[in-house]
Parts: C-alpha cells; sequence; structure tokens
C-alpha cells in the first residue's frame, strides 16, 4: 500500500453479498443430517435445513478473499463426512473441510497449476468431481483441463495426487459433469466446440458448420493418465450436462439440454429426445423456445428423477424407463424418456434437494426459498411427454408441446431467506426520527422487485400481549425447585401491592404462594433447593418448601431500596446507606452475616453474580450509590464486605449487573460488570475474578432515559437485556464471540425478565406501559432488520421527496409485454373463444410477466415506506417509453416549487445502444407529495441518463452533452448546451457551480457553469478509463465513485486547478486554456482505490449514528453494502496496516488468493485499510492473537477494542 497517501478509509462490509453463484449439498459436519453450502462473491456459507421446524439458519460464514468460480462436494469412500473443493481465481485448488468444534472452514490442500485471477486459459471455471470420490476434474473455459486423483494415506488423511492433464487447444468448453459408472474408471463428460477451422476462415463459413461435441474423458486409474474416450456431435444449442446414476442405480449417462429439447446420450446407446413444453395462454408467444437454466437429480431407493428448470421458471419432471428382462428386474437399458410439468418456483443458480423432503432454490434474484415437497407429481392430471413422440436425430424437426402453467401443488414455501440482489440503489435517511438513520433501497428484478427498508436491530416474536388492570412497575419470573424445567410463577409489582400468576396451560392469579401481595416488591428469587426469597420494602419473606414463612423485618425507621439475589446469597440495601448480606447454610436457612457495611451515599443499584459452578458463594457484590460510583466487594470469608475496587462514573447508576460471558479475547469466558446510568449511558468493563479490579471499560449511550439491566437467555446464551428510551441487547456474536449491542425492533418497556415455559422455553417477560408482553429472539446471526414493499418492475433508480418522507421509484422492464398491450391480446383471445386456460391471468410475482421482444413496460411509483408502508400511485409509460433517469428539481421561475422530473426513452435497443429519442418529463407533486400529476413532455435527442436540479433549474445529461433547462408553459426551454464528455453522460452532482460528470466508460470530468457567459467548461479530467456506475462529491474537491469492474476510489482536483476555474470572469481563459492529451487542461490526482468485489450501484456521504463521523456508505449489486470511514490519525493508520500485514501472513486466505493482489485486482490498492480482514482477528486461535499482540507491543483486549471501537463509534454493530 502507499504510504504516501494524505487520506486513508477503512472499509467494512455491513451486509455480505446475498446472491448466491452455486449451492452444493453434503454432510459436511460428518453427522447424518444434510447441509448446504452456498457461495456469494467471495464468502461461503454453511446453513442448517431443520426438518422437524420447516426452516433454514446459518451455522457459519467466512470469507475466503478470492473470488468463487466452482465448488463441488466429494467424499472418500468409507467415510462418513463430505469434503469442498473450491474453484477460485487464485490458480490453485483448494481442498477444505468444515471442523464442527472450531466453527469454521479449515483448509486441507492448496495445489498451484496456474496464474491468478479469472483467464480463459487458467483452470477454475467448470469442476467435476467422480461420485465415489476418487477423482476429480477442473477446467478452464478454453483448452485446459486438470485431473487430480483423491485417495487416503495409511494414516486415513486426504491425499491429492499431481495433476493429469487432458488439454486440447483451440476448444471451447461449454459445461462438465462426471458420470456416475459404479467402481469402473471415473469418467468426464463436457460439451466442447473446436473453434480451430473457424478461426482460419475469413469468409465466417466453417463458423456456420461448427458442431458442438459431447466428449468423454476417462481417467485410467491403472496407468495413472487421462484419454479423449468418445466424441459425438450434439445439438448446437445445448448449454448443460446432467448427470444420469449408474452403477446398480441406474444406466449411467448424461442429459444433454439445448433450446427446446433435451437428450439422454451415454457410449454404445442410442438417444433419446424429448421436448420442452411450452407454456400456452393468450399472452405467450407460441414460438418462444426455452432453455435449461438450472436442475437437480435426486436419487431414491430404487428410483430417481430430475428436477429441470426453464428460464421462465417451470419445473419439470424427467425421468428414464428402463427395458426389463424376464424377471421384471431393470437391465441398465434405456427405454424411453419422459416429461412432465412439475410446478414454477422462482429463476434458480442453483437447486438442491434434501433427503428430508426439501427444496432449496437459490434464486437468482429476489429472496431465496426454501420449500417442502407435498407430493412428486405422480398423481396430477399433468400431461406427460415421452421421448417416442419426438425423433432422436437432434437435425430432425417436431410439433412443439405445450402447457398450462398452475400454482404449486406438489411444493409448499416454508421459508423464505433475505436477499437484496439485485441491488440497484440505496439512501440513507432518518424519516422515523429514530436514534439511528434508516436505509432504504431498491432491489429484485421484474415482479419480485421489492424496496426495501434496513434497520440496525434484532427482529423480535411477541407470544402475548395482554393488558394488566393497573400498571405494573416490575415483573418477575420464579421455579419453585431447582430441578424444574419451566417457571412456575409469574410475579408483577404495583406501587403499593403484588400479584402472583401461575404459569401453566393457562395464567390465573394464585394466593397460596406464601408471597406478601400486600406490599410492592423488590426481588424474587428461588433459593437453594425448593425455597423462595421475596424482598419487599419492609423486609423479607423466605418461604421453604411446606409454607413455612421466615421473616427478616427491616431495622426501624429504615427500609429496603435495593436488592440482589442468586441462589445461595442474598444482598439489600437499607435507605440509611448500609448493606445486609445473607447467605445460606448448609440446612438451606439464610444467616445475616455480623456487621453492616455503611456506603457513602445513598445506595442506587446492587449486584451478586452468579454463583461460579462447583463454589457456593459469588466473590464479588457490586455497589452503585448516588455519588456516581461503583464499589466492588468481596464476599469470601475472609474479608467480607471489603472494598476491593471502585469506579468513577459521570452520572449516578440506575442498574448494575455481574455475569460472565463468552470473551473472543481470552477464548473462555470473563466476569463482567454491566452498568447502566440515570443518564441512559451503559458501561460494561471487566472484573478480575482474583483482585476484583475493573477494566477496559466500554461504553455505549442507549438513549436519554435511565438504563435498566436484566440477566436473560438467548439461543443458549447468557445475556444483558438493556432498557431505556428502546430496549437493547448485549450478547457474544455467535461466531466470533466478540460482544454486540444491538437494539430490539420492539416498543419501549420499563422492565424484563427471562421467561421459560412449556410454549416458550426461551423467551422473556416485560412491561410496556400497562401491558405483559412475552416475547423471543429468534436469530441472533442477522442484526439488520428488512421490511419489503413490493414494486411493479424492475426499478432503476429512485429519489426521495426533498421535504416529505416519500420516495418516487421509476421501473422498466425490457423484452416485457406492457400493460396495454397485454389486455389487448387477451381481449382477442376472449373474442375469439380461446381454448380454456389461455385467458387465465397468473401472479407476476411467481410466473413472470408475458415476454415480448422489443417491448418495454415502464413505470413511475411512489412508495410511502414509513405510514403506508406501500406504494401509493404508479403511473404506466405509453408508447414503448423506459423510465432511465429522475430528479426532484426546484425551478427559481415557478416560485421555488419542486417538481418531478423524469427522462425516458422511447424504442431503446439495449445492446447495441440505439433508441428513437428521448422525452423529459414534467410532474407537479399533489396530495403532499403522495400523487403526480403530469405537466408535459418534452422530446430531446436521446435518452436523458441523468438529471439533476442545478441553481434553480434542470441540468440533463442527454448523450455527450449537458443541457439546462427551465420550465415553460408546454414545455422545457433550453438555455445552454455543451458536449462535455466523449461517450455517454451518465451521473452528475454539483456543489456551486462546479458540476461532476460520470461518463460511461472515460471516468469523470468537473466541469464549472459560468452564469455571465452561459458557458459549461470541462477543466479537469481523469487520467484512467473508468466505467463508472455512480459517483458522490466528498467535499468541493473530492469525488468517490464506483465503477462496474467493481473498484471503489476516491479522486481529488489539484487546488490551483480549482482556484483557477473558480475565479470571476475566468471563462475565457478557461475556454481558450490548452487541451491536454485530447482532454481537460487539468487531471484529477488518485487518493484511494480499493477493490471490494461487487458492483457499486449507489455511494453517499452520510453519519450513520447520531453526531459520529461522516463516512461513505456504498451499495452493491450483488446485495453487498459497505462503509468507507475516514481516519483521522496517522497512529491509527500504521497499527491498522501493521495489523493487517500479520493478519496476511497469520490467516492466509482460504482458496489460496493472495490478500494484497485481490484488494488490487485493477489497480493497486491506495489508502485502504480492509477492514473485513481485521475484523478476522478475533477469530484468530488465542496462540497467533498473542504473538500478533506481541508484535504489536498491545494486548489482545487492546486491539479488539481497537477493531471493535473503528467501527462502533461510526455505524452499526
Amino acid at each position: 500500500m502507499a504510504t504516501t497517501s494524505s487520506m486513508f478509509m477503512y472499509s467494512l462490509t455491513i451486509q455480505s453479498p446475498t446472491a448466491i453463484t452455486q449451492s452444493i449439498l453434503g454432510q459436511f459436519t460428518g453427522t447424518k443430517e444434510q447441509q448446504i453450502v452456498i457461495a456469494s462473491g467471495s464468502r461461503l456459507t454453511l446453513y442448517r435445513p431443520d426438518a422437524t421446524q420447516g426452516s433454514i439458519s446459518t451455522i457459519t460464514c467466512q470469507d475466503v478473499f478470492g473470488i468463487i468460480r466452482a465448488l463441488a462436494a466429494f467424499r472418500l469412500a468409507g467415510s462418513n463426512k463430505d469434503y469442498i473443493i473450491i474453484g477460485s481465481d487464485s490458480g490453485r485448488i483448494t481442498i477444505i473441510e468444515y471442523v464442527p468444534s472450531q466453527n469454521r472452514f479449515n483448509r486441507l490442500h492448496l495445489e498451484t497449476f496456474g496464474k491468478s485471477g479469472i483467464r480463459r486459459v487458467i483452470p477454475g471455471q467448470y469442476l467435476a468431481v467422480d461420485p465415489k470420490g476418487r477423482a476429480c476434474l477442473i477446467a478452464s473455459v478454453e483448452k485446459n483441463k486438470l485431473v487430480y486423483v483423491l485417495n487416503r494415506n495409511a494414516q486415513a488423511e486426504l491425499t491429492i495426487s499431481s495433476p493429469l492433464e487432458a488439454h486440447k487447444p483451440q476448444t471451447l468448453v461449454f459445461a462438465l459433469v462426471a458420470l456416475d459408472n459404479g467402481y469402473e474408471n471415473p469418467i468426464f463428460a463436457a460439451l466442447e466446440v473446436d473453434y480451430g477451422d473457424s478461426d482460419q476462415d475469413p469468409t465466417g463459413l466453417a463458423y456456420e458448420e461448427v458442431e458442438k461435441h459431447l466428449v468423454y474423458y476417462e481417467l485410467d486409474l491403472g496407468l495413472n493418465h487421462v484419454v479423449r474416450k468418445w466424441s459425438d456431435p450434439v445439438d448446437r444449442t445445448a448449454n448443460i450436462l446432467f448427470q444420469v446414476p449408474g452403477g446398480s442405480d441406474g444406466p449411467s449417462g448424461v442429459l444433454v439440454c439445448g433450446e427446446d429439447n433435451i437428450t439422454y446420450r451415454h457410449i454404445n446407446q442410442e438417444a433419446f429426445r424429448v421436448a420442452i413444453p411450452r407454456r400456452r395462454g393468450a399472452t405467450e408467444d407460441p414460438n418462444r423456445k426455452r432453455i435449461v437454466v438450472s436442475g437437480v437429480m435426486h436419487k431414491m431407493k430404487g428410483a430417481f428423477f430430475f428436477l429441470l428448470q426453464s428460464e421462465d421458471g417451470d419445473l419439470f419432471k424427467v425421468t428414464l424407463d428402463m427395458v426389463e428382462d424376464e424377471n421384471e428386474e431393470p437391465t441398465g437399458e434405456v427405454k424411453r424418456l419422459k416429461i412432465k410439468y412439475f410446478d414454477t418456483v422462482p429463476i434458480a443458480s442453483s437447486l438442491c434437494i434434501l433427503k428430508s423432503g426439501f427444496l432449496f432454490v437459490a434464486s437468482e434474484s429476489g429472496n431465496h426459498d426454501f420449500y417442502q415437497f407435498n407430493s412428486l407429481g405422480d398423481e396430477d392430471q399433468e400431461a406427460e411427454y415421452t421421448s417416442d413422440s419426438f425423433p432422436a436425430d437432434f437435425t430432425e424437426p417436431y410439433t412443439p408441446v405445450y402447457f398450462h402453467p398452475r400454482t404449486a401443488q406438489n411444493v409448499n414455501l416454508v421459508e423464505s431467506i433475505n436477499s437484496m440482489n439485485p441491488l440497484l440503489g440505496c439512501q440513507v435517511a432518518n424519516l422515523t426520527d429514530e436514534d439511528a438513520p434508516q436505509i432504504y433501497s431498491i432491489c429484485g428484478t421484474g415482479a419480485r422487485s421489492t424496496f426495501r427498508t434496513l434497520k440496525h436491530g434484532l427482529e423480535v416474536s411477541e407470544i402475548v400481549g395482554s393488558e394488566v388492570p393497573r400498571r405494573p412497575v416490575a415483573v418477575w419470573t420464579t421455579k419453585i425447585n431447582r430441578s424444574d424445567e419451566f417457571d412456575s410463577y409469574i410475579i408483577l409489582s404495583f406501587e403499593d401491592e403484588t400479584l402472583v400468576l401461575s404459569i401453566g396451560e393457562t395464567v390465573e392469579e394464585v394466593t397460596d404462594t406464601g408471597l406478601i401481595t400486600t406490599a410492592p416488591t423488590l426481588a424474587i428469587q428461588q433459593l437453594g433447593e425448593d425455597s423462595l426469597i421475596q424482598v419487599h420494602p419492609k423486609g423479607m419473606r423466605h418461604i421453604l418448601a411446606d409454607k413455612q414463612v421466615n421473616e427478616w423485618p427491616a431495622p426501624q425507621h429504615r427500609s429496603i431500596v435495593a436488592a440482589s439475589t442468586n441462589e445461595r446469597q442474598v444482598a439489600l440495601a437499607l435507605s440509611s446507606g448500609e448493606i445486609v448480606y445473607f447467605e445460606m447454610d448448609s440446612d438451606g436457612s439464610l444467616s445475616e452475616y455480623d456487621e453492616k457495611k455503611e456506603m457513602t451515599g445513598t445506595v442506587t443499584c446492587l449486584s451478586l453474580g452468579e454463583v461460579p459452578a462447583g463454589r457456593v458463594r459469588s466473590p464479588y457484590l457490586a455497589v452503585g450509590c448516588d455519588d456516581s460510583t461503583v464499589r466492588i466487594l468481596s464476599l469470601d470469608p475472609d474479608s467480607t464486605l471489603e472494598n476491593k475496587s471502585v469506579q468513577g462514573l459521570t452520572s449516578a447508576p440506575s442498574a448494575l449487573l455481574i455475569m460472565n460471558m463468552a470473551d473472543s479475547s481470552s477464548g473462555g469466558s470473563t466476569l463482567y460488570l454491566h452498568i447502566g446510568l440515570h443518564s441512559g449511558v451503559y458501561l460494561r468493563t471487566v472484573l478480575d475474578e482474583i483482585t476484583g479490579e475493573l477494566s477496559d471499560t466500554r461504553t455505549r449511550f442507549l438513549g436519554p432515559s435511565a438504563a435498566k439491566l436484566f440477566r436473560v437467555s438467548v439461543k443458549g446464551q447468557t445475556a444483558v437485556l438493556a432498557l431505556s428510551t428502546r430496549p437493547w441487547l448485549g450478547y457474544s456474536d455467535p461466531q466470533s464471540k466478540g460482544f454486540m449491542l444491538t437494539p430490539l425492533n420492539y416498543m419501549r418497556m420499563d422492565w424484563g425478565w427471562n421467561f421459560s415455559s412449556e410454549q416458550c422455553t426461551e423467551g422473556m417477560v416485560g412491561i410496556e406501559s400497562g401491558n405483559l408482553r412475552i416475547f423471543t429472539i429468534e436469530k441472533l446471526t442477522s442484526n439488520l432488520i428488512q421490511e419489503s414493499i413490493p414494486l411493479k418492475y424492475t426499478p432503476r433508480h429512485f429519489v426521495k421527496h426533498p421535504d416529505l418522507p416519500y420516495f418516487y421509484v421509476i421501473a422498466a422492464e425490457y423484452n416485457i409485454l406492457s400493460p396495454a398491450t397485454k389486455d389487448r391480446l387477451l381481449n382477442d383471445a376472449l373474442n375469439s373463444n380461446a381454448i380454456n386456460g389461455d385467458t387465465t391471468l397468473l401472479p407476476p410475482e411467481e410466473f413472470g410477466y408475458p415476454r415480448g421482444k422489443g417491448h418495454w413496460a415502464s413505470c413511475i411509483q411512489v412508495v410511502d415506506p414509513v405510514s403506508a408502508k406501500a406504494a401509493l400511485q404508479s403511473i404506466e409509460l405509453e408508447e414503448n417509453e423506459a423510465a432511465v433517469s429522475v430528479a426532484t428539481v426546484l425551478f427559481s421561475s415557478q416560485d421555488d416549487e419542486v417538481f418531478l422530473v423524469v427522462g425516458t426513452g422511447k424504442d431503446i435497443v439495449v445492446s447495441p445502444r440505439s433508441s428513437a429519442g428521448g422525452f423529459i418529463h414534467v410532474y407537479r407533486f399533489q396530495e403532499e407529495g403522495k400523487e403526480l400529476e403530469f405537466i408535459h413532455k418534452t422530446k430531446v435527442e436521446e435518452p436523458p441518463m441523468a438529471l439533476l436540479g442545478f441553481q434553480g433549474r434542470l441540468l440533463a445529461g442527454v448523450g455527450k452533452e449537458l443541457h439546462i433547462f427551465d420550465l415553460g408553459m408546454k414545455q422545457l426551454l433550453r438555455k445552454a448546451k455543451s458536449q462535455v464528455v466523449p461517450n455517454l453522460v451518465v451521473g452528475m452532482q454539483t456543489q456551486g457551480s462546479r458540476i461532476i460528470v460520470s461518463d460511461v466508460q472515460e471516468s469523470v470530468v468537473y466541469v464549472i457553469y459560468k452564469f455571465q457567459e452561459n458557458l459549461l467548461i470541462p477543466f479537469v479530467d481523469d487520467v484512467v478509463p473508468r466505467w463508472t456506475t455512480c459517483t458522490t462529491m466528498v467535499d468541493y474537491e473530492t469525488t468517490a465513485g464506483g465503477d462496474k469492474f467493481g473498484n471503489l476510489w476516491l479522486l481529488r482536483c489539484p487546488l490551483k486547478a480549482s482556484e483557477e476555474a473558480d475565479e470571476e470572469g475566468s471563462g475565457a481563459h478557461l475556454v481558450q486554456e490548452r487541451q491536454y492529451l485530447q482532454g481537460a487542461p487539468n487531471r484529477l490526482s488518485l487518493m484511494a482505490h480499493f477493490f471490494p468485489q461487487d458492483i457499486p450501484t449507489s455511494i453517499q456521504k452520510t453519519q450513520l449514528v447520531v453526531g459520529g463521523r461522516d463516512v461513505l456508505i456504498w451499495s452493491g449489486l450483488q446485495g453487498t453494502i459497505g462503509i468507507l470511514i475516514p481516519f483521522v490519525s496517522r497512529e491509527d493508520v500504521d497499527f491498522f496496516q501493521t495489523l493487517e500485514q500479520h493478519l496476511r501472513s497469520e490467516d492466509a486466505p482460504l482458496a489460496g488468493r493472495d490478500h494484497l493482489i485481490y484488494r488490487s485486482y485493477y489497480v493497486p490498492v491506495k489508502g485502504t485499510i480492509d477492514g473485513d480482514l481485521c475484523e478476522r482477528y478475533a477469530l484468530l486461535p488465542n496462540d497467533k492473537k498473542q504473538m500478533i499482540a506481541g508484535e504489536l507491543d498491545r494486548s489482545v483486549r487492546e486491539i479488539e477494542r481497537k477493531i471493535s471501537v473503528s467501527f462502533f463509534l461510526n455505524s452499526f454493530d
């Protein structure tokens, strides 16, 4: 990294990419249950499907810091665990396994075979593994194929051989699969095209006649070499292969899927072909052919079937009939191929069928779905087509077959996994006046598009919410006996009384518990084996198992103001500032310590920790006083109530909690003191178990009201429920074990406590005003809450109203029939007595919109994400117009009224780019922004790809030109125009008279507008041709942006050029200034550059916490959301640079990619620290942590604090 940079950013991912490129199924944990491993960008995630609950949960997620190109699972013979092979951009083949004890993937083998990067002739694009786990073949798009033999050595460890070559020059590979042929020599099948003759023939005739071949490569295990065994021509449109079971399970061979047909092929077997059924309907094109885009084969006892998916999302069940001998046993020879419509699900990049009867659909866009099979489609009435009706020769024509799509019958959706792929834009705004802003985004394609609101928090599921006659002030739950599995009582404390409710099938009041009900309660505790403690202001009741009651009255003229208890100890604070301490004897009775400890001020709160396992008492008592101090008192018999340590605070403490929590620094658990202050600040400090010293204090502001703290249990771990103006949960991250403090997506509560019953084993009970609420927290793995609003078409851009909480989304869909065309076709079908079912309208969210080549469907939608949480208005564009840009513009000529301006193109062809012209539509806001009224539209030469409000007028990017318009009565009036970029204006930003113009492939140009001369003059441009996708101005000189190759960069204008451009009257000088290398006179300098491996679609400068530092938040096409945090001190930069260097060597990327080269994919990384790499420090083994800490001359806890604080102070947890 260039250390000379004057600007440094800390890059961190808030949300990992959600697009799934591939998913594989296997028994990766070594148990009988199946798991799913998915690849998303550079991340591997392991999911555990739960067949009993019908749900799917994340086990672990690991960044490999490389592009995952292919995944395959394999198992060695006799093993019960599956390994994973990764084909990546590292030029190496990687074999990894999941280690449950460490909850991470470990690398077993890393074999180098070529250069790094994604290249045509470097293997890694295709990967196939022999079903018996004996060998794998890794292939490139062109020429090279390598076979590795997999085995185990004498120590039963996995071994991998040297590669065996199966290269063939001038050959392109379209698909690759391993054949299932039992224990015979492994065979791999590939779809190949030899382009040698086409390359040499300038006339193009050889290209027209080129054939696609199905080729078999056999690995001879005896001779240890690979031979090209068989080759046969197949349909030129063939695009994908599927393995057919072999050995004792089936006939072996492959299914070759091409356009409109599926063929069974195998060596020494005749071919069988069926057509892919086409959709029938009034709005469907009967001549449109389908291809198979994904599929899965599933084996059952004595049978197997395929589910193959077309590009419409339709699933087809494909089966093979076998020739039988005289005993009706299958002979291994195929008789016919059969296909029938099964169901329709979202278009998938991968399909997985689990043995437990579930289907996992990794969707190409939108949420990923988890379905349960209702049936296998054997009993339905769908027409089945067989190969008997179609010629086997792929050159012969046949009559197409049709089906009517219907709603799903054979599969049933049980869970969806949130996915924001593709994420086409996001904006940060605080529309709900909460303490943190929300992220508003547009994502998805077609009718599955959504407008999503992201909030920082944990999702809460409410089980019970019931009103209580009076307003309670506190609530507890308790067991009767220590051995009880569930709680028996709910105790509600009011201002002057206590109510006891029993927990059973119903919750009802009970009066025979021995608890006093005529006074408020301060604490309830199940003590010893079978007794209860109740603390009230005037004393303490000890209720024994036989309902005998022992009373301890408070001293005269004094009352109890605070109490803390555990199963063996009780500590009480009196109004006089004295501490009374009790401990349970061996006979189960409570004995009071002789002396009372006097505190200097009034005690506000107490905390006794839980009794550690194998001990008889908690060693410390924490006491908070109104003099803004916390004291730690010893409870050791030799030094009872002696002061051990004291900590000064900024405000009086309102709550204390001593508890053990998992700790990433020590690798085990650590005793913490959690402190809540009256000012709403929460502190967490380490309490030394030997000395009682307090250290490593971390703080967080929760809200402007006093913080209350409660010990709760969530997902098997002890956690802290912190209540202020909103509820928060402090817990250990399931993977890193680092402490997280996350708000709950729930209403404000006054009190909370743990709750456990048969119906809700791990819940919480809380008081909200006069209501009693019981709730649970389902997931700790995701701390971003999503709310979705459906959109009509693929969203392209969106803007927020300058003053109101509404968004205006432009959406457009290509090759889709517009509503007017669709209605006309349906009416024609109704009038012509169409076949029953042809006019059935199916929901487009499931079945997509009817296709039509060259057609556009486009609309403008008004979205209210706060109150209505819906699209309020939808305006369809007619005459094959498609919306391409949108802006809210204040026109000075209209008394500073704000209008919505939408740019459209007519008859747009995406590639090569062309159109029949463009228009600029102007809309007036009505009903306080909830509705739009059309004013007029203005024709321009090309579709305006960028619009912007500029000095009370409209700035439009039309082709290569910038135009300035004012609003007229019947159309827009052009005031100025200038050609400023070489190709196409795709974005604009402005401050003052300066405009930053983005070109589609030539980076950004700084343009100055001279009002007196009415000139737009470019004065600075870039030296690198960046294919710009988004930009934002960081300050007057600096621009941050992203490009379509997945880079983020910051560019700065030279100060001298900037000052010259802003000088008054410098227009003539700038116009006449000499161009430099056919561009602007000056050049931008690069300040920072980083490769995050996702295409940035939006970037914005904002604050993510109130009063926090300005950060850059960006969104990526695959669903990534990341931030760039500026460093303010050189010391921090040096620290993180050194930490990064150590982590690169001590925690090398899983797939073998060099981290520094990976982050410098196109341009060397500059001025940016990789926060995702730094965060992996918490996941290292303890010895490596200590070693790195020693090198940095800091403690492990200091380093972890530094990593968490750099993020903690600026953004989401």
